[in-house]
């Protein structure tokens, strides 16, 4: 058992901090035209800007990096990164050929957040908003997809700890409820008042420690609820960067 430990937080310790599939860093640009007309976005064209300083003398398009990147339909865009700068800037193109670039804003201490860009004749401005999440959360593939390969991998994980501890696999159900639960609540309610993805893995982790030990009063001791916790964040945690990098082409 010790040697299992040992293996589990040794692959969590050389993991980088993003190498999974929960929720990323995102910020939701609505746009609000001041102009008489309202030309459509050019995704191809458009880009956001990460500046090391606030008046941007040091800068690098956010770029297409796995899942990182800049989205934008024909109305509206949004971002995805592992990491944003203290500051950012964008520059968006319109379908009638004109480019506009927005002042430098502060990228927000929280996974996500949303911002109002108001379009000027020439210029573009930023500003978050407080606008309270909508429920269209729900309907976003990534969070499905993430959800049905975390189930996947920590159920592996888990029976992969019953058969070497001897454990009973009806350990399965609690691992499966406590999930689904976990990842619904990251995913659609924390990911828009915590800084960082660890916080998330941390929450998964105890919150399915408690779930597990709940479920299993008579087969599994608290500690032994949080190794199997253990082992099965840390499977999600060191392959979901992988999965993203394949998948991203089609979960956005």
């Amino acid at each position: 058992m010790k040697k299992f430990l040992f293996a589990i937080l040794c692959v969590a310790f050389f993991t980088p901090a993003w190498a999974d599939v929960s929720p990323k860093p995102e910020m939701e640009f609505s746009f609000i035209y001041e102009t008489s007309n309202k030309p459509l976005i050019d995704p191809a064209h458009s880009e956001q800007v990460q500046c090391t300083d606030n008046q941007c003398l040091e800068s690098k398009p956010l770029g297409h990096y796995g899942i990182q990147k800049l989205y934008c339909s024909a109305g509206n865009c949004f971002s995805v990164a592992y990491e944003y700068t203290d500051y950012q800037k964008l520059i968006i193109s319109f379908a009638d050929g004109s480019v506009r670039e927005s002042n430098i804003f502060i990228a927000p201490r929280k996974l996500r957040a949303r911002f109002n860009v108001h379009v000027y004749d020439k210029a573009l401005t930023v500003e978050p908003t407080d606008i309270t999440p909508d429920a269209s959360g729900w309907t976003r593939l990534d969070a499905w997809v993430s959800l049905f390969i975390i189930l996947i991998l920590e159920l592996l994980a888990a029976a992969a700890y019953a058969i070497y501890t001897k454990k009973s696999f009806r350990i399965l159900y609690s691992v499966a409820l406590a999930n689904l639960i976990t990842t619904g609540i990251s995913w659609f309610y924390l990911a828009w008042y915590v800084p960082e993805s660890m916080l998330l893995w941390l929450f998964c982790l105890i919150a399915e420690t408690l779930i597990i030990r709940y479920m299993n009063l008579k087969r599994m001791s608290l500690s032994q609820s949080f190794m199997l916790s253990l082992a099965m964040n840390v499977t999600s945690y060191s392959l979901g960067m992988m999965l993203s990098f394949v998948l991203a082409p089609v979960l956005f």
